[in-house]
């Protein structure tokens, strides 16, 4: 995908810093790959650059994106960075000794986001944060989106750590951008399959494994997730419990109306 200018901090493990060449990263604007050793008292960040030369990212060459009015980000910011990759430009190179902006990175990626990706296009993306309402990913250069929790899956669910867990590395879909806010949302959901590609390995008269999600209102069945795109309804049954997995026969897969009905064992 010749879009993907820019890819998730992280997403290759390795310390890249091109300190062998530093002219040429600094003629170059070369965007590198480091990870940070600590954050100090005044929230600068410090990243192992290899050898001897020690790289920092001074507060304000950190974030583009949530400053104060002074250019400077939340300190939590810097402190969730430590043991964690970050991407980075040179600025400034004596002796022992480099001044980095993350900061440059993250604008840069930000005006791909804006002018370059549109819906439906597929980037690569690591969860970095997960709440009730979705995930937090980001999608290239320190840019994060938010996946809401209804466009995880076709397939209900109470929560994301149901689907995903902190620095896993998916594939999503810009969903829409806005530009003025610089705020991005993606999807997920689509990049499972749609209900007539999921259905293809089920077939009716045979036993399946399931996972038990809510029971309708009026308590006249229960919906089984086979696939994360993929539910069923089967008869209502006590004492089954959110998430519990069950075997169910496949009764009836009726096409035309993207139905299927099950029977727990």
């Amino acid at each position: 995908m010749e879009y993907l200018k820019f890819i998730p901090e992280g997403w290759e493990n390795a310390v890249d810093t091109g300190l062998l060449n530093i002219e040429d990263a600094i003629s170059n604007n070369s965007i590198l790959q480091g990870k940070v050793e600590h954050c100090d008292s005044g929230y600068n960040l410090h990243v192992n650059l290899g050898g001897n030369v020690k790289g920092i990212i001074p507060r304000n060459e950190l974030e583009a994106i949530n400053v104060d009015e002074f250019g400077y980000c939340n300190p939590s910011i810097c402190k969730n960075k430590v043991n964690s990759f970050v991407q980075f430009r040179i600025k400034e190179y004596s002796g022992d000794s480099a001044i980095l902006s993350r900061k440059s990175v993250q604008e840069d990626a930000l005006s791909w986001v804006k002018n370059e990706l549109s819906p439906g296009m597929v980037v690569n993306g690591i969860v970095r944060n997960m709440r009730k309402f979705g995930a937090f990913v980001e999608i290239g250069g320190g840019v994060v989106g938010l996946l809401h929790i209804e466009d995880i899956s076709v397939s209900r669910i109470k929560s994301p750590e149901e689907r995903f867990s902190i620095g896993q590395k998916i594939n999503v879909m810009i969903k829409s951008i806005d530009k003025e806010n610089n705020k991005v949302v993606l999807s997920y959901k689509e990049l499972l399959g749609d209900w007539d590609e999921n259905v293809k390995e089920y077939t009716e008269k045979t036993v399946v494994e399931g996972t038990v999600k809510e029971s309708d209102k009026f308590k006249n069945g229960i919906f089984i997730e086979l696939k994360p795109n993929l539910v069923g309804l089967a008869e209502y049954k006590e004492g089954l419990e959110y998430g519990q997995k069950v075997n169910v026969y496949i009764k009836k897969i009726i096409k035309d109306r993207k139905k299927i009905k099950l029977l727990i064992i």
